[in-house]
């Protein structure tokens, strides 16, 4: 075995999941309730916190190789922020990424739409850009 394949092996045998909920039970902070079986059945990656926006520093990419996933579909808040960044990693570690049109969101500000904005630009970089019914539809037809 290679050095690399070692430290690979190493790094898959110590990091089991990024989530720790002791006390994210009923805190206000929990999963909602009517997502709760679906992020909580075993087959969602749920990435550690990361620090600023993207996830460069936590361990995203790791627990999605671990998955041998390829493919993301990405959602969330701060979709000119959390979201983009995180697209933007993704695609430069060679991953096809889908982002939910409309399971994303952004403040406005005096200056403009931060959703929009975002949007717009996805459109020229993401894989593909779907809403909920279409993401759901594709899941569906996929597995």
């Amino acid at each position: 075995m290679h050095t690399s394949d070692s430290l690979a092996e190493l790094l898959r045998c110590r990091a089991e999941g990024p989530l720790k909920t002791d006390g994210f039970e009923g805190s206000g902070a929990d999963f909602m309730p009517e997502y709760k079986s679906t992020i909580e059945n075993g087959q969602t990656i749920i990435d550690s916190p990361h620090k600023v926006y993207g996830p460069e520093a936590n361990d995203l990419s790791l627990q999605l190789r671990k998955a041998d996933i390829d493919k993301v579909i990405l959602a969330g808040m701060s979709v000119n922020l959390c979201v983009r960044a995180r697209l933007h990693e993704l695609l430069e570690q060679s991953y096809e990424v889908a982002v939910v049109r409309d399971a994303t969101a952004e403040a406005r500000l005096p200056e403009g739409d931060g959703y929009l904005a975002a949007i717009i630009n996805f459109r020229y970089i993401a894989n593909a850009l779907w809403t909920t019914d279409e993401a759901i539809t594709r899941i569906t037809e996929a597995t």
